[in-house]
This record gives structure tokens, C-alpha cells and sequence, in this order.
């Protein structure tokens, strides 16, 4: 096995595989925002307007019933969404054209400044936003055109139906921006769950996995001594029960940091070191695994968090070189130097074959090899793997100061 640890990527562009974009459509956007509830309000404006403009002039019932149909249109709308806003543009300007013919209901006027706001509001694209505000504008222009009496200020209408476009369409817009940050949220959100999922299958494989393998190690040993050797199987099971110990402290230990957060007086739980890996060597050599260890340099002068990953990587290799190398002899070099700290496992003698995907057989996937490649990747580093002519071997460099911790 060959793990090789060199700095590349920052933690932020490795720590979760990358999500598909997605992007919510108009309608997505305008739902989270421009509701069901505000939609029903604009007809209660159009009904508003309607009444006023009949009530500042006598009309007849010709021009009532016309002044009916912009706010049956915005009704219809609001409460039916298959309604396009292009039929409802037409069913508001030509009533409010026909009505103001002679100049006498002005206020009408307002049906066209409505729908300008809602054209820009609620348009599904910007270029449907602006063809209807210019059917919206077109309005007063055309009672300017026709009108007889000449009392209705062009000019004015014009700006009072484009100046509501421009606020509906910041308002949508808005929507839009708030829309795509609650999806950055959401997003951001399942990334994190997804890593917290990773970290803890992480830690599961550490502690649980190689805890079971070391005790499965000694109970084989002890069965294949019992009968020839007695004492030499209670060593064995001893060992056992010292393995099993040491992991369900970890365990414990595990837990909790998990739920720190649910009250630790605000002292971190402690975590495995690079300290402890001549304590693993040890217990490999226990279990029967022909192992040696050379340190050169100070442990205790690295980061936490690089001596952690140190300290899974060791346990790593010598669980692989246990459960693929058994009668082959493993040596690991350990060495702190001025800015980075090296490990090297050489794992010399027979090996059991590994695909190159990292699948053995009945092509089991290696989540070992997965989350120590994760954890270099959230140093900065790269891991590898790659077989050797005599067997396998496992090298890193790590920075002294991990990507993560800095």
C-alpha cells in the first residue's frame, strides 16, 4: 500500500463531492416571495379603481360594464394561475382605451399603472416584463390619440405606468436574490450533513473496524494456541480484552465529541495523537504482525489535527498489512522536519492482491483508504496508493500545520 500525502487543495474545494447547480425557475423564485396571498390583493385595487373612475363622471351602462372587465381580468388571474398575463394586458388597455374616449374617467387610468406593476412583477422572463409594460404604456398614449376633449395629461400616465413597472420589477428581482440565497442555503446545508455523515463513517472505520480486526487477530491466535498452548491463548485473549477496551474507550471518546456541543464545560474531548502510534506498533507486534517503528524528530510539536491524521494513517497500514500481508514484515518510518512530517510504511513479503480501484475480493469496497484520502485532502494533502516490487508501501508528507487548522 502507498499512501502519499502532498500539499494541493484547500479544504473548502475538497471536503464534499460538488452538487449540482440548481437554479429555481421565475415561477420558483416569484412562489417563495410573490404569493398566493398578494396575487388576491390586486383585484381589490383594480375593484377600487373601478369604483372611483365611476363615480367621478355619470356613466352609462355601457361604460360600467367596460369598467367592469380589468378587474374581473386581474380576479381571474389571481385566483386561476393558468391565466396568462398577456390575455389579461389586452382585457385591461382596450376597456380603459374605450372608456376614457371622451376624458371624462380618468381615473381609469390607474387600471393601466396596475398592470404595469404586475406585468414587471410577476412576468416569468424580462423580455415578457417589457413587451406587456409597453402594452401597459401604450395606453394612455392611445387615449391621447383618440380622445376628444383633450383633458388627460399623456406625458404624466406615461411615467405613471412606467414608474410602477420599475418597482415591480425590483421587486422581483428581489424575489429572485432571496430565492437563490434561501437555495444556497439549503444547499450549503446538505453539503455539511453530508461531510458530518462522512467524518462520522470516518471514525467508525478507525475505531470500530480496526478494533474488531486487532480482537478477531488475537481470538485466532488463542484458537489456533489453545490445545498446544493454554498460556500462550490467555495471552492471546488478554490481548483481546485490552483491544476491546481500548475501543470502547475510544468509543466514549468519540461520542463525545460528537455531542460537545450538548455541554463539555468547554474543554474539547482529547483525540488520538501521533504520539500514540508506537503504542499501536506495539499493539500490532502483540497481535503477531512482524512490525518495526524508527521516530525521528519531536511528535508532541504537531498540530492536532495533522497528528490525528497521522495517527489514522498508521492504523490504517497496519490494519491492511495485518489483513492483506499477515507473514509479511512492515517497517515504519516517522519523521518530523522544519515544515512538514513524513510517514513511510513499507510492507515487504507477500501480499494479498488489490484491484487498482481499491477493491479486493468480492470486490469490497476499501473505506479505509477512502477516509484517509478525505482526511489528507482536508490538510492540503493528496493521498495515493500503489503496490512496491517487495510488497506495499505507505508515504506522506503533511505540512506541520494542516489546511484545516490554519
Amino acid at each position: 500500500m502507498w499512501f502519499s500525502l502532498r500539499s494541493a487543495r484547500p479544504w473548502s474545494e475538497t471536503a464534499v463531492h460538488p452538487q449540482a447547480d440548481v437554479k429555481p425557475s421565475a415561477p420558483q423564485y416569484l412562489g417563495r416571495v410573490l404569493s398566493d396571498e398578494v396575487r388576491r390583493i390586486v383585484p381589490i385595487f383594480a375593484v377600487a379603481v373601478a369604483i372611483v373612475a365611476a363615480l367621478t363622471h355619470s356613466s352609462t351602462a355601457g361604460e360600467l360594464l367596460l369598467m367592469a372587465i380589468p378587474p374581473a381580468a386581474f380576479a381571474a388571474w389571481a385566483f386561476e394561475p393558468r391565466v396568462p398575463l398577456a390575455a389579461v394586458a389586452i382585457a385591461v388597455v382596450v376597456p380603459v382605451v374605450a372608456v376614457q374616449h371622451d376624458g371624462s374617467h380618468e381615473p381609469i387610468m390607474f387600471e393601466a399603472s396596475l398592470l404595469g406593476f404586475v406585468v414587471a412583477c410577476w412576468s416569468e422572463s424580462l423580455v415578457m416584463a417589457v413587451a406587456l409594460g409597453l402594452v401597459a404604456v401604450a395606453a394612455p398614449i392611445a387615449v391621447g390619440a383618440i380622445e376628444t376633449a383633450g383633458n388627460t395629461s399623456v406625458g404624466i400616465w406615461v411615467v405613471g405606468v412606467a414608474f410602477p413597472w420599475v418597482i415591480g420589477r425590483t421587486v422581483h428581482r428581489q424575489a429572485q436574490l432571496a430565492a437563490a440565497l434561501e437555495a444556497t442555503r439549503r444547499e450549503l446545508a446538505a453539503q455539511a450533513m453530508l461531510e458530518e455523515r462522512r467524518r462520522i463513517a470516518r471514525d467508525v472505520h478507525d475505531f470500530v473496524g480496526h478494533g474488531l480486526a486487532a480482537v478477531m487477530l488475537q481470538v485466532t491466535s488463542a484458537r489456533h494456541v489453545l490445545r498446544r498452548d493454554p498460556d500462550a491463548a490467555e495471552e492471546a485473549l488478554r490481548a483481546a480484552e485490552e483491544v476491546g477496551r481500548r475501543s470502547m474507550r475510544e468509543l466514549r471518546r468519540t461520542v463525545s465529541v460528537l455531542r460537545s456541543d450538548e455541554g463539555n464545560d468547554g474543554v474539547p474531548a482529547p483525540v488520538p495523537a501521533a504520539e500514540e502510534i508506537p503504542a499501536l506498533v506495539e499493539e500490532a507486534r502483540a497481535g503477531g504482525l512482524d512490525v518495526e517503528l524508527a521516530v525521528t524528530g519531536e511528535l508532541s510539536a504537531l498540530e492536532p489535527g495533522v497528528g490525528l491524521a497521522l495517527y489514522r494513517i498508521a492504523q490504517e497500514a497496519l490494519a491492511n498489512a495485518a489483513r492483506h500481508a499477515p507473514h509479511a514484515r512492515t517497517v515504519i518510518d516517522l519523521s518530523v522536519g522544519n515544515s512538514e512530517v513524513s510517514l513511510v510504511a513499507d510492507t515487504i513479503g507477500p501480499v494479498a492482491p488489490v484491484g487498482p480501484s481499491g477493491e479486493g475480493e468480492g470486490e469490497r469496497r476499501r473505506y479505509g483508504v477512502i477516509g484517509m484520502r478525505e482526511r489528507a485532502t482536508a490538510l492540503g494533502g493528496e493521498l495515493t496508493a500503489g503496490p512496491t516490487v517487495e510488497g506495499w508501501r505507505v508515504s506522506g508528507h503533511v505540512p506541520l500545520r494542516g489546511a484545516d487548522e490554519g
